[in-house]
């Protein structure tokens, strides 16, 4: 995604270069001009971020949880103190648009299962440098009513660990500590959820399903 964005961001000042050194027009209608390139650009890099396929990651162990520089809403976690537990793991960043729509399914997944066994960890990697401060990232959590344990991953290590390439990225863990299950950008939260609730089926002792997604 991030790939994407920068893309989308060269496009953006190529257009602008084109409009402020070549193109003979008004300033007013070199403005709407201007303005309809950016909000093309923006629309169309949205659009593919938001429609990247669910991707299946079957087979491994959960990556470590080590590096964040700071853990919120809960002591530091590891894959070893989490195994018996079915754990989504959402990496996200504050100014990304996309993560900011997938939040409250997210949220709302954190609360309605919890008591089911279900531990959402949200791990913050930041893409732009004021997104690395841990005082802002505490804000948004709180703005954003996120309870749930947040890994603030200034650093990249989880996001390293895990080979992610993508914002948002999903990963649904089993309670033996395997990940099952990635989705990468907006979308598919029924696919999403109805995976959550066979995992922790199978976490009840129902046994293993062949393809809970």
């Amino acid at each position: 995604m991030a790939g994407l964005r920068r893309v989308a961001g060269g496009m953006a000042l190529l257009a602008a270069l084109l409009i402020a050194g070549g193109v003979s027009c008004s300033s007013r209608s070199c403005g709407r001009i201007g303005q309809g390139v950016l909000q093309t650009v923006s629309t169309v890099a949205d659009y593919i971020v938001a429609t990247v396929s669910a991707q299946p990651a079957t087979g491994r162990q959960m990556p470590s949880l080590s590096g964040a520089v700071e853990w919120l809403n809960a002591p530091p976690l590891s894959a070893e103190s989490l195994r018996g537990k079915v754990v989504l793991v959402d990496f996200w960043t504050y100014e990304c648009v996309n993560c900011l729509h997938a939040l409250p399914y997210v949220n709302q997944w954190a609360k309605k299962y919890a008591r089911d066994g279900l531990v959402v960890i949200g791990v913050h990697t930041p893409e732009y440098a004021e997104e690395k401060i841990p005082d802002n990232v505490r804000r948004q959590v709180r703005r954003l009513d996120i309870d749930y344990p947040v890994a603030v991953d200034s650093n990249y290590s989880i996001w390293r660990a895990f080979d992610n390439q993508f914002w948002p990225a999903h990963y649904l863990i089993d309670a033996k500590g395997q990940v099952r299950y990635s989705h990468f950008g907006e979308g598919a939260y029924a696919e999403q959820e109805k995976v959550i609730q066979a995992l922790l089926e199978e976490a009840r002792g129902a046994g293993p399903l062949d393809n809970p997604g």
